[in-house]
């Protein structure tokens, strides 16, 4: 997984994108309006909520044909949806916070994913129970500077000295530097994720939410658009949200029928692993009792992009001014 982590790149190259390439609106075969949506990574249990819509018929319901595309590469989506190329794509919050930084004209329009997902995760043999306990230990990271101010701001908020801690990138192969004893823990990978496939193969993963030792909260997965066309596309926006809920809403009486959808766009998937991270993720796919579906927390965001300036992970933007909108969740 680490979609997180895979997904931050350079976003300069996106502006060259943004002048060209737009797409036009199209009608599907049924004479329902088309939404091309990207993902950030392939089909999997995060996306559970769009395929159990699909397979619930919502979209259909909706007024809307849903084409689904997968990213060439995991940069792909914020910089498609920047251009013009797709009405929507699945990102980050903190991806969102710095392609504005970049002065990109994009805006998270609902959250799939309402906490983070990102954790450390380590195997019982090195001992960490607690942020405490990783004084002196080696950790594994895909060596990006998002997940270095993660671990410095667990370790400082721990009392533990980041000079103590070394860390190794390790890529994206989190679990096999963990089974290969090659670092003592790593932190990018996901716990609903990487944490329930090494659970099921009875490896008793350690793990430790960023978001519970340290790092302020953060909606992990968002819808993002281009904000020059959401006068256009709000209502398709707004009738997409109202599906997914739906088929979110499908997941929750039914988690293992509902999966189905989701198994069928990708057979390569494991039904074991799907249904348990989806089961794990549910409660963060639901929204807080009395919010709209894919409600984001302004409070949150404000407080989020505060730490990302004071990390020097943006400088350009003041705050998260624009860099969301709840305007277009299901029934506003």
């Amino acid at each position: 997984m680490t979609r997180l982590a895979a997904a931050l790149s350079v976003l300069t190259c996106a502006l060259s994108l943004a002048a060209c390439g737009e797409k036009n609106d199209a009608l599907g075969p049924d004479g329902a309006r088309e939404l091309e949506l990207m993902l950030d990574y392939f089909p999997n249990a995060d996306h559970a909520g769009i395929y159990a819509a699909e397979a619930g018929k919502h979209f259909d319901q909706a007024g809307i044909a849903v084409k689904v595309r997968q990213p060439t590469d995991p940069s792909a989506p914020i910089k498609q949806v920047a251009a013009g190329r797709v009405d929507l794509a699945i990102s980050y919050e903190p991806e969102v916070l710095r392609a504005r930084d970049k002065g990109l004209n994009v805006v998270a329009v609902g959250a799939l994913v309402r906490r983070p997902l990102t954790s450390i995760i380590s195997l019982p043999r090195a001992k960490i129970s607690s942020p405490e306990d990783l004084q002196g230990k080696l950790v594994g990271t895909a060596g990006i500077d998002y997940q270095s101010a993660f671990l410095r701001e667990i370790l400082l908020d721990a009392g533990v000295d980041p000079g103590s801690v070394k860390e190794r990138n390790v890529g994206f192969e989190f679990a096999g530097a963990l089974l290969s004893k090659r670092v003592d823990a790593t932190l990018g990978a996901f716990w609903n994720y990487e944490g329930t496939d090494l659970r099921q193969k009875g490896k008793d993963p350690q793990i430790l939410r960023v978001d519970e030792v340290g790092v302020p909260t953060y909606n992990e997965l968002v819808l993002v658009a281009n904000e020059d066309s959401l006068e256009r596309d709000g209502d398709r926006i707004r009738a997409f949200l109202a599906a997914v809920s739906r088929g979110t809403q499908d997941l929750e009486k039914d988690p293992a029928a509902a999966v189905d959808g989701l198994l069928e766009a990708n057979p390569d998937l494991d039904p074991k692993l799907q249904r348990a991270a989806v089961k794990a993720t549910l409660p963060l796919f639901l929204p807080e009792r009395g919010k709209p579906f894919a409600y984001q927390d302004p409070e949150e965001w404000q407080e989020f992009a505060a730490w990302m300036r004071e990390n020097r992970l943006i400088t350009e933007i003041p705050d998260a001014s624009g860099a969301f909108s709840n305007d277009y969740l299901p029934g506003g």
